[in-house]
């Protein structure tokens, strides 16, 4: 890992972050210690952040503000950061995403990112980045806050009634999950519907996939595996809309749908004493 006095700021969004936390630091006579007390951390925790050995969080970067008085230097800064979290292949995908005016996304197996709680993320992510899970946890939290901003995206959700079923994290973070999906019954710009097994062959069958439309931007279409595939060729977006037309007209209401996911909470993921 490079020392603090080596760090190249322009290397990448973290290599500032540390870069400027230590030069913040220094201009107000503090050393790591004495700033660790005051925004309530440890001394050691600063010199990690410093030399990119840690990934800082949004609320760390809060207190970092407040008692440096930086005018919310690192509030901003750590968007940039957590982004550089995310895979490479997937970072286009999330920055196109950020600025979306509508989702629609098919999912067959898992809950979207979006909707995901911290335990869920936290277990499915940890499968395949268990030395990476906290940071990679933080930058899909950090998406979420797409959908409290000032203008969010209106987003509609189709899941198929495997993602209520696949255990993640066990029953109480299914539990919560499932809760938090409920939780969107009265957002006006969040619509989930479940695909019940009982319609049979569909055309999302292929798997999950994500349409993205903009204010002033081409469409675009999105499918994920290990990596991810992203285009705007008007045949694809042609296809996939009217696809996920079909998967909307053949998905249970809204309203049945918050229902299905109580029953699966209660009856799958209840109190089994």
């Amino acid at each position: 890992m490079p020392n603090v006095q080596t760090l190249d700021p322009s290397a990448s969004p973290l290599d500032y972050y540390g870069w400027e936390l230590r030069h913040q630091r220094e201009a107000n006579n503090l050393k790591q210690g004495q700033l660790g007390d005051i925004i309530f951390c440890t001394g050691s925790l600063i010199g990690q952040i410093e030399t990119t050995k840690k990934i800082p969080t949004r609320d760390f970067s809060e207190r970092l503000d407040a008692a440096l008085g930086t005018g919310g230097v690192f509030s901003r800064l750590i968007g940039l950061v957590l982004r550089s979290q995310l895979p490479t292949w997937f970072q286009p995908y999330a920055d196109m995403e950020a600025h979306a005016a509508y989702i629609s996304t098919y999912q067959a197996q898992l809950v979207y990112g979006l909707l995901q709680t911290e335990g869920y993320a936290r277990a499915l992510l940890g499968v395949d980045h268990p030395s990476r899970v906290d940071e990679m946890v933080a930058a899909r939290l950090e998406r979420q806050r797409i959908l409290t901003g000032e203008a969010p995206p209106a987003m509609w959700v189709v899941l198929s009634e495997a993602a209520l079923l696949q255990e993640v994290g066990g029953h109480d973070v299914m539990r919560e999950q499932l809760a938090r999906l409920l939780d969107f019954r009265d957002n006006p710009w969040v619509q989930i519907q479940v695909l019940p097994f009982s319609v049979g062959q569909h055309t999302g069958m292929m798997g999950s996939f994500n349409l993205l439309r903009f204010e002033d931007d081409p469409d675009l279409f999105y499918v994920e595996s290990y990596e991810g595939h992203m285009t705007a060729n008007p045949q694809v977006i042609k296809e996939r809309s009217v696809g996920y037309a079909r998967l909307q007209a053949t998905a249970l209401s809204p309203e049945d749908s918050a229902t299905l996911i109580a029953r699966v909470m209660e009856e799958r993921y209840g109190d089994q004493s």
